[in-house]
């Protein structure tokens, strides 16, 4: 894990570049997986892979790419000072509506009693085509 950094006045959560993290595409951009601007947190798009080692997680299983997507979210809020109570909106994207009941349902048991705002979108696919499902959220740090 790349320790954060601080570029343009807010924290960088764990940087990278594209080529590392996906070798087999022709890219070369810089990103993190979260950034802290002020008191809010902003969490990259999360799927079923663990960010240790860049490893796919539940291949063909939806609800365990939900449950990695969420303990990802889970983690990088710590790294990043805040927890779950914090959330305030989840963006959920499938690319099968009949995922949408079992993606949810897991979602739920990550924020019972948090009560964030969420979008969910039924998308054709994402950036590999084993990922089934991406969760992105945004968080607030109480001052």
């Amino acid at each position: 894990m790349n320790p954060p950094i601080v570029v343009g006045g807010h924290t960088r959560i764990r940087p990278f570049n594209t080529r590392d993290t996906y070798p087999e595409q022709q890219l070369d951009n810089d990103l993190c997986q979260a950034v802290v601007a002020g008191n809010t947190v902003y969490v990259r798009g999360q799927i079923g892979q663990d960010l240790d080692t860049s490893a796919s997680v539940g291949v063909g299983d939806v609800v365990a790419q939900t449950e990695q997507a969420m303990a990802n979210i889970d983690m990088l809020l710590t790294e990043a000072g805040a927890t779950m109570e914090h959330l305030v909106k989840l963006t959920i994207y499938i690319v099968d509506p009949r995922y949408r009941e079992a993606v949810y349902r897991t979602i739920g048991r990550w924020t019972k009693g948090v009560h964030p705002i969420s979008t969910g979108l039924v998308v054709s696919g994402l950036a590999r085509p084993e990922w089934l499902v991406e969760v992105d959220a945004i968080a607030v740090i109480p001052s």
